[in-house]
């Protein structure tokens, strides 16, 4: 069961909505809405690290730039829906190049990829984007590039190293008091799925904007 206070998390999504809606506070970009959770009683050498991903019920992060490695059947969805691509030829002309790949890459948040072209990216990319931890995720033909582009924007990872905490989006200031409270929820629960002890891992809970000021939920 939940040890959230609904009242408590509700009062501090309104906080931070009414102060990023108030002309004299209001940032001039879409501020995200950041979940700060602080684990306890958890030992990362003896309990099990985990690495869970989860697509939220809202899209979190809506200005995440994403640029698809196409093939020539997504190479012209994504020109028609104004998607930034490259496709086989353009990947060709990096020649395996490190800093030009480099250069292309950071033109972007996160890359995703046609299944034929993953399958292929080292071999035409080399190593590069592995290491950059920048390879790209696999879309289908199934579904529209956007709505699967939308996934990506939506989908948080919960991944225990040695950190005993995670700061991550879970929203923006564009989303109803509604859709942030259900994004919230969801995140903590996936999150307390993933833990040996469930809620009693958990030490603290904060919100907070952008360039807000953390509250505190639990």
């Amino acid at each position: 069961m939940s040890k959230l206070n609904e009242e408590r998390l509700n009062k501090a999504i309104k906080t931070i909505l009414d102060t990023s809606s108030d002309p004299k506070t209001k940032k001039k970009f879409l501020e995200s809405i950041e979940l700060q959770v602080r684990l306890k009683n958890y030992d990362e050498k003896k309990d099990k690290k985990f690495n869970g991903v989860f697509r939220l019920p809202h899209v979190a992060r809506p200005k995440l730039v994403v640029a698809v490695v196409a093939d020539k059947e997504h190479a012209e969805e994504a020109k028609a829906n104004n998607i930034p691509y490259i496709d086989v030829e353009g990947l060709q002309t990096f020649n395996k190049d490190k800093k030009l790949i480099r250069k292309w890459v950071h033109q972007y948040d996160t890359l995703v990829g046609s299944p034929s072209l993953v399958q292929e990216l080292t071999k035409l990319t080399g190593p590069t984007l592995n290491k950059m931890n920048r390879f790209p995720t696999p879309v289908n033909h199934n579904d529209t590039l956007t709505k699967q582009i939308d996934d990506v924007r939506s989908t948080i990872r919960f991944q225990l190293k040695k950190e005993m905490g995670f700061n991550l989006a879970v929203g923006n200031i564009g989303l109803s008091a509604d859709q942030l409270y259900e994004n919230i929820l969801f995140a903590l629960n996936s999150l307390v799925g993933l833990l040996k002890k469930g809620w009693q891992n958990v030490g603290a809970v904060h919100l907070k904007s952008s360039m807000g000021k953390p509250i505190q939920v639990l």
